[in-house]
């Protein structure tokens, strides 16, 4: 049955969890992690409560004041809540474990903001069923997934209707789960994600006329890494899966140095610093 709670505020762009077994979903979910939990939009305490009762501690934050008020009257004192907006909000410096029921209209905002920081472990999120399945990979993967892809492992739990939320939204939700890797797939973050960038606004058929246009990689080496992986050169750049991106970083990175290595030994008062047609600097 879902739980009673009213609507959430309209201009606040907040449609509510009312599935008491969405919301066990979450509460499962969150217990195979350990550490303390920030949640995100907490409301009217839907998941707070629950999360409570684990016994482990808890921050939850929230931006409607009058929420907040009801909020401190009714959870635990090991809940700390936290009037704030969500996007403005400062985690903690130490492992945590991150919760949120994301307004649909601000879960780009806020997942380029969670995913650039440092300290959380997991998170356990709740967004429109298409970008859950987007960050996924699932149908292809979004520039943001194979940007952040070394980083942390993204799954689909499952979908969410729209009639578990209070008022109800035009579009289904998804719980989308996010993992830090213990060790990332990639060291250089910035180099990386201007190289997948690159790779997703380059023009070609293909991922591997893409990629060999952008000048990141040889065409002699582009062939070969493809036809080592049994892949089709016409396979677009969302069809690559995290090991891939990861691979032909690698491979760019590779092909870089050999080539400033040839420059150097045929003009060694040459100041060359990037093989690349437009001439960046990596």
């Amino acid at each position: 049955m879902p739980a009673s709670m009213p609507g959430g505020r309209e201009e606040l762009g907040q449609n509510f969890l009312v599935s008491s077994r969405v919301i066990g979903t979450i509460v499962d979910l969150v217990a195979r992690t350990a550490g303390p939990v920030v949640e995100l939009g907490a409301g009217d305490g839907a998941v707070t409560l629950p999360l409570s009762r684990g016994g482990r501690s808890v921050t939850a934050v929230e931006i409607d004041p009058r929420r907040v008020r009801r909020l401190r009257r009714t959870v635990p004192e090991h809940v700390a809540i936290v009037q704030q907006d969500m996007l403005r909000y400062r985690p903690p410096r130490h492992p945590h474990v991150l919760v949120a029921n994301l307004p649909f209209h601000l879960t780009t905002s806020v997942l380029r903001r969670v995913l650039a920081q440092e300290h959380w472990t997991d998170a356990v999120l709740l967004v429109q069923w298409e970008v859950a399945r987007r960050r996924a990979g699932v149908g292809g993967a979004s520039l943001m997934t194979a940007s952040w892809w070394p980083w942390y492992e993204f799954a689909v739990v499952t979908r969410v209707p729209a009639e578990a939320f209070r008022p109800v939204p035009s579009v289904d939700g998804g719980l989308l789960t996010v993992t830090r890797r213990k060790t990332p797939l990639v060291v250089d973050r910035v180099g990386y994600q201007r190289f997948v960038r690159d790779v997703f606004t380059g023009r070609g058929r293909g991922v591997s006329e893409v990629v060999t246009r952008t000048g990141w990689v040889s065409r002699p080496s582009m062939r070969a890494w493809m036809g080592a992986r049994g892949l089709r050169s016409t396979m677009l750049p969302k069809d690559l899966t995290a090991e891939h991106w990861a691979s032909l970083w690698a491979l760019a990175t590779e092909d870089a140095l050999s080539v400033r290595h040839l420059r150097f030994e045929q003009h060694p008062d040459s100041h060359v610093n990037s093989p690349r047609k437009r001439g960046r600097s990596r």
